[in-house]
């Protein structure tokens, strides 16, 4: 194995396990954490959510820098060269990138202590549900993008035939 494998398998790894991470708890919290905590009293409520924050922005900070060094890694060193001139693969990785962005911008904001984002730690029940459905569509995405591979590209067995005529012209006197 060589070491740009496995820098490459590091880098798959960091990534993968970073977006199941997150991913796994976003989900947890909305669906789990939240309806268990709303049986609290408000005082009882407010310890838990405070100590959880504390506790959880560490991930996700970890989590969405490992997200944004592997793959940025991943797409310029080990899929942009495989992908050069496929304008659908190019283009599905953009939206995923955007919709990344705005998934990293809710965690930060939900678990961040910014004044200006309070009503969306107050409401954070359908913010932590957009950041879930955003989430699911980088994965989708990504998913996708695995899965369709490279494209294989048309050569023409006559490769002259794809060229212009006053160009076959010189190729076969060339090669006469």
């Amino acid at each position: 194995m060589s070491g740009q494998m496995i820098i490459e398998l590091i880098s798959r790894w960091a990534h993968v396990g970073a977006a199941i991470v997150l991913v796994g708890g976003a989900v947890f919290t909305r669906y789990v954490l939240l309806s268990a905590a709303g049986k609290l009293d408000q005082a009882s409520h407010d310890t838990l959510r405070e100590s959880v924050r504390n506790s959880w922005k560490k991930f996700v900070m970890v989590g969405i820098g490992l997200l944004l060094v592997s793959g940025f890694y991943n797409y310029l060193v080990v899929a942009r060269p495989k992908h050069s001139g496929d304008g659908l693969y190019h283009a599905l990785m953009g939206v995923k990138m955007l919709l990344a962005f705005a998934a990293f911008f809710l965690a930060s904001a939900l678990t961040g202590r910014s004044a200006a984002l309070e009503p969306i730690r107050k409401n954070s029940k359908r913010w932590l549900g957009i950041l879930i459905l955003l989430s699911a569509l980088v994965v989708g995405i990504g998913g996708f993008l695995k899965m369709r591979g490279t494209p294989q590209r048309a050569v023409p067995e006559d490769v002259t035939s794809a060229v212009a005529p006053e160009t076959r012209l010189v190729i076969s006197r060339l090669t006469a």
